[in-house]
């Protein structure tokens, strides 16, 4: 079976339908997978553990349903990861830190729950810089993920095992989580498809919180028609999540041949200044010639406060962390460290807990909302996120859809950037505006078949619209990858 399986190019929906016409079983297209995990896990750091009694378990249970004649959703039997910010039931749930790495979930995260009731198939839990604090998979306490498209590089994160997994075939898709750009930024880097759903269209129930109005969950893929498939089925509301939409899940796949011809495509003209990277502005713009030649309109559009989107997204996003992470106490979460009192606990468990860079957002989280300064920081940063919203809402008047790049640069080196916190928050210029706003946003990679020079297009449409997303970016790949 090796010598016929290409998991580095294996889809979802081709999986599928071999399951169904029985070329491979799910046991089978599993221990593939373990395999190819353990060859390339050595190297490659993708993984923080493998779940491979649970995976196999749930293989053959998916094997004797097929046998009896069962109706199976698209995805029984499809081996997938979690980045391992998403609890399930008697394995570690780390966040990429310390502080929780002898924690044990008591309990299953909803989208683990719809994948289950999906019989998927759980392959392992993915590295990530730590808490989600992150851009480049260098910030985990269990090491940093290597890019498989080239060792030296970052693979970008913060959920890096995930798209390198998926880049590599360690599992045929992964669920990401995305607070500024932690799936779209692995996706442009390890050119993958990575989505971040509208916020509330997933449920957040059971995963590890870094800003709780940020946090979208979503799927890593190989192809745009294997995200749609993938949301599919762990869209919709949940009692659990009050933040949860009340819209109905549209069957994504009918639309991703609809016609683009009369549809309008905005490019913000903030995202094509001075320091994006010559090389991946020349490859956007060759995307966007594949979306003329497909009957699409281009138009320049403006968002004027995109030059304030950073400062808002931070003070914001690592205001509301600094709360959620007071629980990280050694107490009532994380590991007990010794101490001559309570006080000196806590300050022993979260000063070997958290690494700088989670420090660094805390500490600076915690003065943005401290008395004094909330109304001078925090306040001005919602107030930012609110004309950022009207922005984008007006430019949705105008256009079908907003096209940018995913990242400005191409992914540095390992090593590069790590100890330069400020370079690292700029290199999510695009990726940050979007979160605040709440709207979804795809990104595609331009030539996936060109690895010297990973470049992801991120694709943006209204709020609850992913499918018109999916469209978009399924007609680019069918026309640039056809054969």
């Amino acid at each position: 079976m090796s010598n016929t399986l290409d998991l580095v190019k294996l889809t979802v929906a081709d999986a599928a339908k071999m399951l169904d016409s029985k070329q491979i079983s799910a046991t089978e297209l599993t221990q593939e997978s373990l395999r190819c995990i353990k060859a390339r896990e050595p190297e490659i750091n993708a993984f923080i553990s493998v779940t491979e009694e649970i995976a196999l378990t749930r293989s053959k249970h998916v094997d004797a349903d097929r046998a009896t004649g069962k109706a199976l959703s698209a995805l029984a039997g499809i081996p997938y990861s979690l980045k391992d910010v998403y609890n399930v039931v008697g394995t570690k749930t780390t966040a990429g830190s310390k502080i929780l790495e002898s924690y044990t979930s008591v309990y299953d995260a909803t989208v683990e729950r719809k994948l289950q009731e999906a019989q998927g198939v759980l392959i392992g839990k993915t590295n990530c810089d730590s808490f989600g604090f992150g851009s480049t998979g260098e910030h985990s306490a269990f090491g940093p993920t290597k890019n498989p498209i080239n060792t030296t590089l970052v693979p970008g994160g913060s959920s890096s095992g995930s798209g390198a997994a998926v880049a590599y075939g360690g599992g045929l898709y992964s669920i990401g989580e995305d607070t500024g750009g932690s799936i779209r930024c692995p996706a442009a880097f390890c050119n993958i498809v990575g989505l971040k759903p509208t916020y509330g269209r997933v449920s957040r129930y059971g995963a590890i919180a870094y800003a709780s109005s940020y946090d979208s969950i979503g799927p890593m893929t190989k192809s745009v028609q294997d995200a749609a498939i993938v949301l599919q089925h762990i869209a919709g509301k949940d009692p659990y999540d009050a933040t949860t939409g009340e819209s109905a899940v549209p069957e994504y796949t009918a639309y991703l041949e609809n016609s683009l011809h009369g549809k309008k495509i905005g490019l913000p003209k903030e995202y094509f200044v001075d320091g994006l990277d010559p090389l991946v502005r020349q490859k956007i713009m060759q995307a966007v010639e594949v979306y003329t030649s497909l009957g699409a309109e281009i138009i320049e559009i403006s968002l004027p406060n995109t030059e304030h989107a950073i400062a808002a997204y931070y003070i914001v996003g690592i205001s509301e962390a600094s709360s959620n992470l007071g629980r990280m106490d050694g107490i009532r979460f994380g590991t007990e460290v010794e101490g001559k009192n309570w006080s000196e606990k806590i300050k022993n468990a979260r000063g070997i807990g958290f690494n700088d860079e989670a420090k660094r957002r805390i500490m600076v989280g915690t003065y943005a909302l401290s008395a004094g300064y909330a109304d001078q920081f925090y306040k001005k940063a919602q107030q930012v996120r609110k004309l950022l919203k009207k922005e984008f809402l007006s430019a949705f008047s105008l256009v079908d859809i907003i096209l940018t790049p995913t990242m400005p640069v191409l992914p540095p080196k390992i090593g590069e950037d790590v100890n330069d916190p400020l370079k690292l928050w700029l290199m999510d210029a695009f990726t940050v505006s979007v979160n605040p706003v709440g709207v979804p946003a795809l990104s595609v990679p331009v030539d996936k078949n060109d690895v010297s020079a990973p470049v992801g297009m991120q694709l943006i449409a209204p709020h609850f619209k992913e499918e018109v997303l999916f469209n978009f970016g399924h007609l680019y790949e069918k026309e640039v990858y056809a054969s």
